[in-house]
């Protein structure tokens, strides 16, 4: 029996064709990827993410803990700010990726990947021995929903007397009145462009899902444009980008580790690997043959296997059939040319820069 979540019932209204992702019965799209994608850019697409997780974390050695068990530094975030975080194991690859809230000095609410909600929870509870924290996991009681796109502010801004401009980038405020439902608003989102997202209970996020639609700038948008949005932005995706054989120094998410922070769960084999060398990272390639490169093709150079294909798709707004790769460093300059597998055919394609896309500012 596949999950839902607390929107489910409204998704036939809106014309939602769904699938199963990763035990959830999520919609995919609602009227083409194409159209959805392209809304984001342009004006605002509304998103259904309440299938992820909300775990939080309290207690007068909440931040000590969260130190030891994140890759970023828990005590550089202030009352109302946000940070990306990976949760690693010992031997560097990683646990999840995930966004913590600093919600007061000793509460802290941890939005983890859906399919990750039970592992995670476990995992941190086994590494909660020598604290005094409590953990609770409160994902059945939350839904959240994100808007996202250059006119998310202009159009959330109707529904609350908060002024939306005060909240910068990956800063957030809680019990924040929109539409009359109280939620917390945070800047943030997984599109590469601008954008809030919503947590609340699931009656107050049903309530706003519906009134946001109604707005003529907003589309509903599903799991197909997501993916393709935050791959355009090169935003890693769990089990893609991200793995347990994957460490985030390889990913390009070095920006969350703190190597010179107190000793946390992974160090060690991240200032290992580090002071080795890399000896492969994620890069981008573009086909120079036709071809799109999707996830598991290989890549090579000659008869040499040198990496895999991540993610790949064509782009909806560029054409450009591009594709993240987890490449062997010594193929990985700008401009090297390397082969991908599509279909027992080389076809021929380059690394490239990345991002593929960067909103305007």
């Amino acid at each position: 029996m596949l999950k839902r979540t607390p929107l489910f019932d409204a998704y036939a209204t809106y014309g939602a064709k769904t699938i199963d992702f990763g035990g959830w019965e999520l919609p995919v799209q609602f009227s083409s990827i194409k159209e959805e994608h392209e809304a984001v850019r342009t004006k605002a697409g509304l998103f259904d993410v309440s299938h992820m997780g909300e775990i939080f974390v309290e207690g007068v050695e909440a931040t000590a803990y969260l130190q030891h068990l994140l890759s970023n530094d828990i005590s550089k975030i202030a009352i109302n700010q946000a940070q990306y975080n990976a949760m690693l194991y010992a031997e560097g690859g990683v646990v999840d990726d995930l966004l913590v809230y600093k919600l007061d000095e000793s509460r802290y609410l941890l939005c983890v990947n859906a399919a990750n909600i039970e592992k995670d929870f476990d995992w941190m509870n086994a590494q909660a021995a020598n604290f005094d924290v409590t953990i609770t996991n409160e994902s059945a009681n939350y839904a959240q929903i994100a808007l996202q796109g250059p006119l998310a502010q202009d159009v959330l801004q109707r529904f609350t007397e908060t002024d939306l401009q005060t909240i910068r980038y990956f800063r957030f405020e809680q019990n924040v009145d929109v539409a009359g439902q109280s939620v917390l608003v945070s800047r943030s989102g997984y599109t590469g462009e601008d954008g809030f997202e919503l947590y609340g209970t699931p009656e107050a996020i049903t309530t706003l899902w519906h009134k946001l639609l109604a707005e003529d700038e907003v589309s509903p948008t599903g799991l197909g444009a997501r993916d393709t949005l935050r791959f355009e932005a090169c935003l890693p995706l769990y089990g893609q980008e991200l793995s347990t054989d994957i460490s985030p120094l390889e990913a390009g998410i070095g920006f969350a580790v703190k190597l010179n922070k107190d000793d946390f769960i992974g160090k060690d084999a991240l200032v290992t690997q580090k002071e080795a060398g890399l000896t492969r990272k994620i890069v981008g390639i573009e086909m120079i043959d036709k071809g799109i490169p999707r996830h598991g093709y290989e890549v090579y150079v000659g008869d040499t296997l040198i990496g895999i294909v991540t993610t790949g798709t064509q782009s909806p707004m560029t054409k450009r059939n591009i594709g993240l790769a987890l490449l062997n460093v010594n193929y990985t300059a700008i401009g090297t040319e390397v082969e991908v597998a599509i279909r027992q055919k080389r076809v021929k394609a380059q690394v490239v820069a990345t991002p593929f896309y960067t909103r305007a500012k």
